[in-house]
């Protein structure tokens, strides 16, 4: 059964309780390169499991949805109160083919767009990061609130990547 938009807005959030999201934001990238680094191409091409995605799928998810995420709260800042498009992950993964995606270049991707959202966050008076919009799913979403919902994302796929890699 898929959770709902509350569950998963728990879930996500749970992982990075009690955290700085903004560290973990900073050091994901540099996590996911070590892993990369020594694990073999074949390693990370293959699906756990015909329903659970590859280690080059989650990456290439990490770098679309970093994308979203940077628009996102673009959005928010310049215009508070806006609506927010969800969208449907498994979709994008195949209609953009995140299988045969090159996991380095996805984790390229990634860096480069996580950077440039770490410099806007950090740019940005703190009290833009309640500035919110309206999430079609999950409804009203702050600026920190996507911060921490990214931190948490992060932690969940990095553990899904040290989990693949682990296993024989």
């Amino acid at each position: 059964m898929k959770e709902t938009a509350q569950e998963y807005t728990a879930r996500i959030l749970g992982y990075q309780e009690g955290t700085d999201p903004l560290k973990i934001l900073r050091s994901t990238p540099g996590k996911i390169e070590r892993l990369l680094r020594t694990a073999p191409r074949r390693k990370l091409m293959s699906r756990p499991e015909p329903s659970r995605w590859s280690v080059a799928e989650i990456v290439a998810h990490l770098a679309d949805t970093e994308l979203v995420g940077g628009f996102r709260m673009r959005m928010i800042i310049g215009d508070n109160g806006t609506t927010i498009q969800a969208f449907d992950q498994d979709v994008w993964a195949e209609k953009f083919e995140y299988a045969r995606r090159d996991p380095k270049k996805s984790l390229d991707r990634y860096r480069a767009l996580r950077e440039n959202n770490l410099a806007l966050i950090t740019s940005i008076p703190k009290s833009l990061w309640q500035n919110y919009g309206m999430h079609a799913e999950r409804g009203k979403e702050t600026v920190e609130r996507i911060i921490q919902m990214y931190a948490g994302h992060d932690l969940n796929h990095l553990r899904q990547i040290e989990k693949i890699l682990r296993h024989k």
